[in-house]
């Protein structure tokens, strides 16, 4: 079913990608600039786990007692995933009002999806009390449609390559991009980065004296048995395991964990007990989630696990990678077979190759509508050149029920490669 009003919004403007800032800035200055109406925002760029570190930031701070807005994309199942206001999916009703008062005050001048439906979200947030806005930045980070904000803490988590077509294909220039969110003498939390990238960011906080809060300079992580340890000068905390899966979501953890000391230091009295509630509650579906019930996962034998993920880059590849390493450790470990489909603006063989030599075969399936994406015979080309056996099928329950039928059970499922797919199989499943 298609969500009426992503329907609606995607009629009257293009989903094309088109980055600059004159057109956003001059539709919310029409609608008395409800950006500068917010309570202190943390904005968030990187290209892996941007979306995770929001989730913890919210977890957290709300365990804490704080209200938060947060802004994401893109959306998984409804278009309202992308705007929590003081701690709700947005309302269809308010949602549709935001909208109509955007549309009206554009006056029908050219703008993106992208950027009315961010202004929609400044809107939104402008008009109820919360004590903290999450922002994630869309794509690259100077010239995206969210960076009209001015921040109190930033936040950039690890880069690597992705959106190439828009960003180039040098780290240098996507480290740059993404560094373009920082602020004259704001402070930023900077994750984990390769040397190019950290260099990049170092130059730009330089020149704009923006203090840098960096993993393996200014704080340290240390995983172990039960959960890791955090470290910086000020406090050592030992933490529980993060809820969400995988030894990459350590790493994401810990960054929140670094933004929460930051906050603290400009006020905000979330505690070490928020902290690791957060870390315990924590909610972000399609990174690494295991299904649990619904028609997919029923439709599978005894024994057999269906799991989720909407990575879609080589470094997704990888942590993916990772934990089907962990996986092959346990005692009886099961036979790991993936389902996936990718855009075409993914390098598809790049992310593929990690996870090939772990993986028994693969099925590829066609894509959800309106978007440019790999057919299925297209993918399975590219799960050749990683040398990974794949074969073609018509949608994810065909796929599911020609793995059954040809791969002894039981066994365990991965579908990845999107968040646009994962948004589909979460939908067919309930």
């Amino acid at each position: 079913m298609i969500d009426p009003i992503l329907e609606r919004v995607m009629r009257l403007h293009p989903r094309s990608i088109d980055l600059g800032l004159e057109r956003i800035a001059r539709l919310l200055a029409a609608l008395g600039s409800p950006e500068r109406k917010l309570p202190p925002i943390v904005h968030v760029a990187g290209t892996n786990g941007k979306g995770s570190l929001v989730a913890y930031l919210r977890a957290m701070a709300e365990a804490g007692g704080y209200r938060v807005h947060v802004y994401t994309s893109p959306h998984l199942v409804r278009f309202n995933e992308r705007i929590r206001v003081a701690g709700r999916l947005i309302e269809d009703s308010e949602l549709d009002a935001v909208l109509g008062d955007c549309e009206r005050a554009n006056e029908e001048k050219p703008i993106t999806f992208f950027e009315i439906t961010t202004a929609a979200a400044y809107l939104a947030f402008s008009r109820v009390p919360a004590d903290l806005a999450v922002i994630e930045v869309g794509m690259g980070g100077r010239y995206d449609a969210t960076n009209v904000i001015a921040p109190t803490l930033a936040a950039i988590t690890p880069i690597g390559y992705d959106h190439t077509g828009f960003l180039g294909d040098r780290l240098e220039g996507i480290a740059g991009e993404k560094a373009g969110i920082l602020k004259h003498a704001v402070p930023a939390v900077i994750g984990r980065q390769r040397a190019v990238s950290a260099q990049v960011i170092e130059a730009e906080a330089s020149t704009l004296a923006a203090p840098l809060f960096r993993l393996g300079r200014e704080w340290r992580v240390m995983p172990g048995p039960a959960g890791f340890r955090y470290e910086s000068d000020a406090t050592t905390l030992d933490l529980p395991a993060p809820a969400l899966v995988g030894a990459h979501q350590i790493d994401n953890a810990a960054t929140a964990v670094a933004c929460i000391e930051r906050l603290r230091a400009a006020n905000f009295a979330i505690d070490d007990r928020a902290i690791a509630k957060g870390l315990a509650t924590v909610e972000w579906p399609a990174r690494l989630q295991k299904l649990t019930r619904g028609p997919l996962v029923e439709a599978l034998p005894p024994g057999c696990e269906l799991w989720l993920d909407g990575g879609h880059n080589e470094d997704c590849g990888l942590a993916l990678a990772g934990m089907a390493s962990d996986w092959a450790k346990e005692p009886a470990p099961l036979p790991l077979y993936l389902v996936f489909g990718m855009l075409t603006s993914k390098d598809a063989a790049g992310f593929l190759r990690p996870l090939a030599r772990h993986a028994r075969a693969a099925r590829a399936v066609p894509f959800p509508e309106g978007h440019s994406a790999y057919t299925p015979q297209e993918a399975c080309a590219k799960a050749a050149e990683v040398g990974l056996d794949c074969a073609p099928a018509d949608d994810i329950g065909a796929a599911l029920e020609d793995l059954l039928a040809t791969q002894p059970a039981p066994m365990r499922i991965l579908i990845c490669g999107s968040l646009y797919l994962a948004g589909a199989v979460l939908q067919r499943n309930g």
